[in-house]
C-alpha cells in the first residue's frame, strides 16, 4: 500500500507556486486578425509569440483589451501583452495594464516594427519619439511619457519613395526576409531578460544592428 501511495506522490502534479505582483509589462504591437497575420506591421506580434513560446506560456487570457500571459523572467513577474485593438489604439491597452498594476512607464517594454531599418535589424532604446510608428505614438499619448523601453524590429524600407507606407507595412515578408525576421525574434528573446535585469546598455551593445 505504501508503494502505491509513493507512486501517487510521484505522478501527482506539483502545486502551482503563487505568483507575486507584476513588475513589468512587455507589449508586442500589431493588428489583430488573420488578414494582418505576419505582415511587416505585425513584427511586434511575431516577436511576442516567439518570446511566449520560448517561455512555454500561451497568450490566451483576455484582459486589458489584450491577449495576455503572466510569466517569470529573471526572477521578476512579467505580463506579456498583445493588444487586440488596432495598432493606432495600442496605447489604450498598454495604459490600462500599467494603471491596473500601478507601474510606471519605466516598467514597460514595447516590441514594434520599424520601417526605417533593414529587415531583421534591431534598435533597442530606453526612451525617445515614436519615429512615425502609430502604435508607439498612441502609447506615448496615453501615458504622457516617452520614457519606456522599446525594441524596434526592422521590416525594411519602402521599395521607392512613392510607395504608399500603409501598403508597405501591411505587405508580407519574402521567404528570405521571413528567415531574417525569425532570427530577429530570437534576438528579442535574448535581449529581453537583459533589459528586465537592468542591463539595457548591454542589450544595446549586443543586439543593436
Amino acid at each position: 500500500m505504501a508503494d502505491i501511495f509513493n507512486l501517487f506522490i510521484k505522478i501527482a502534479p506539483a502545486p502551482r507556486r503563487a505568483m507575486g505582483p507584476v513588475a513589468f509589462v512587455v507589449a508586442g504591437l500589431g493588428n489583430p486578425g488573420p488578414k494582418y497575420a505576419e505582415t511587416r506591421h505585425n513584427a511586434g506580434f511575431m516577436a511576442m509569440d516567439a518570446i511566449a513560446q520560448g517561455l512555454g506560456v500561451k497568450l490566451d487570457r483576455m484582459q486589458f483589451k489584450s491577449l495576455t500571459a503572466q510569466c517569470e523572467i529573471e526572477g521578476k513577474q512579467v505580463l506579456l501583452l498583445k493588444p487586440t485593438t488596432y495598432m493606432n489604439l495600442s496605447g489604450q491597452a498598454v495604459a490600462e495594464a500599467l494603471r491596473f498594476y500601478k507601474l510606471s512607464p519605466q516598467q514597460l517594454v514595447v516590441l514594434s516594427d520599424d520601417a526605417s531599418l533593414d529587415v531583421g535589424r534591431l534598435r533597442i532604446r530606453e526612451k525617445g519619439s515614436d519615429g512615425g510608428q502609430k502604435g508607439l505614438r498612441s502609447i506615448i499619448e496615453h501615458l504622457g511619457d516617452d520614457q519606456f523601453y522599446r525594441i524596434r524590429i526592422g521590416v525594411g524600407k519602402k521599395p521607392h519613395p512613392d510607395y504608399d507606407m500603409a501598403d508597405w507595412v501591411l505587405s508580407r515578408f519574402s521567404p528570405d526576409e521571413h528567415k531574417r525576421i525569425d532570427m530577429a525574434c530570437q534576438k528579442c528573446r535574448e535581449a529581453l531578460p537583459l533589459i528586465l535585469d537592468g542591463q539595457a546598455k548591454r542589450a544595446m551593445d549586443l543586439y543593436n544592428g
